[in-house]
């Protein structure tokens, strides 16, 4: 049992970008504004994620590379440059989410101010991820302890708020919209849930984990990671379902639909249910935080050395992306907004990760015997499209509206 539970670990890193402070920002404001409406989003994008993270962590087992290693050797090196710029700003909307949100809990928690809570924020991420450095088993167990960290304040927030509607979650399953201020919603939900930079990192996760001795071996760890990616992305799933309805239930339900804000959600909580439900939900605010910034970080250098083959110091590279973030913090700028916008800057980046990584794994002569079968790729296909298409609309929505 040790040793299969060995086996477990990638999957459970990556989603801790999938709870990151983002997924706060927008499923709150989704829940407290629609109610159950958008149930059907968060549902589909854990979908989403479970796909797409499963081709990442696919590549990396199948060939040993991650897959801006893989891209980077197969397109011409102006796409590639391309890729890596793209990733780049990717990284710093990312960056912008996780130091944010991270700030708000100590904020929150401590009374710390904002600018020197994010500065906090950086010097944990670098001890996280200097676990790392000690070996890929102490990085991951810290990760997943914050995720559950995460998982278990929404869980009692959850039971603490009660009044669910099950008619209303079962009519959330139907997809359906009200307005362009939903849809900008729907595209944030799916940019802060499919996120492009673990997208990459995930491949990178598996790529030397366990180097199979041959195709049995190979194809008996692919059921681990299956199995992995179900539990890791499911849990992240189960999360972020959970903010909706907690929002949903509490705010929208009393007619507090303004609620729009982290601070205003945890001050809610408070007034409404109780201070240990404010705890809880300040705890899994900064561990969320904490955790994402450490993988985005690390899922930055693996971006910068696959594309382009350089490596930097991870205190230069961290010090470049979060710059943003502080002066987003030092200017006093509206913090929910600018992670809900975070989010859909991001949902923008992810047809970039997804089209190399559905092209790549497609490939026999790249994947070998787990090359994608012909319906995978089908599936994979539509996932990118949708997303394309709804940031397409965004856009048109927005110029014309």
């Amino acid at each position: 049992m040790r040793g299969r539970l060995a086996l477990l670990g990638p999957a459970f890193v990556a989603a801790v970008a999938y709870v990151d402070p983002g997924n706060f920002a927008t499923n709150i404001s989704a829940g407290a504004k629609f109610g159950y409406l958008l149930v059907w989003v968060v549902v589909m994008s854990s979908l989403m994620a479970m796909l797409v993270q499963y081709l990442s962590a696919k590549a990396g087992l199948a060939t040993g590379r991650n897959l801006p290693q893989l891209a980077g050797q197969r397109f011409g090196k102006r796409t590639r440059f391309g890729l890596w710029v793209q990733a780049e700003v990717v990284a710093i909307a990312t960056d912008l989410a996780e130091f944010v949100g991270a700030a708000i809990g100590l904020n929150l928690l401590f009374g710390i101010p904002l600018f020197p809570a994010g500065l906090i924020t950086a010097v944990v991420a670098f001890g996280v991820l200097a676990l790392e450095q000690r070996g890929y088993r102490r990085f991951e167990l810290a990760i997943a302890a914050l995720l559950s960290l995460v998982a278990l304040g929404f869980l009692y927030d959850l039971l603490a708020v009660g009044h669910q509607s099950a008619s209303g979650i079962a009519g959330g399953l139907v997809p359906g919209l009200q307005g362009s201020e939903s849809l900008l919603l729907v595209i944030g939900i799916i940019g802060a849930t499919v996120m492009p930079h673990v997208v990459y990192l995930h491949s990178a996760l598996t790529q030397d984990r366990i180097p199979p001795r041959d195709a049995k071996e190979r194809r008996q760890l692919l059921k681990w990671l299956r199995i992995d990616v179900g539990l890791g992305l499911g849990a992240a799933g189960f999360i972020n379902l959970t903010m909706m309805l907690v929002a949903a239930a509490l705010f929208h339900r009393i007619g507090a639909t303004g609620v729009d804000s982290i601070e205003a959600a945890h001050q809610g909580l408070g007034d409404y249910v109780g201070g240990a439900a404010a705890l809880a939900f300040a705890v899994a605010l900064l561990a969320s935080g904490l955790s994402s910034s450490s993988v985005g970080t690390y899922a930055g250098q693996v971006v910068m050395q696959g594309f382009m083959s350089w490596r930097i110091p991870l205190f230069v590279r961290r010090a470049v992306t979060m710059t943003p973030a502080l002066v987003v913090l030092a200017l006093g700028l509206p913090t929910t907004d600018t992670l809900v916008i975070s989010q859909v800057v991001l949902s923008f980046g992810i047809p970039f990760a997804l089209v190399p990584l559905i092209l790549i794994t497609s490939r026999r002569d790249v994947m070998g015997a787990l090359v994608n079968e012909r319906r995978t790729t089908i599936a994979a296909s539509v996932i990118a499209a949708v997303i394309i298409a709804l940031n397409g609309y965004l856009i048109f929505d927005t110029i014309l509206g």
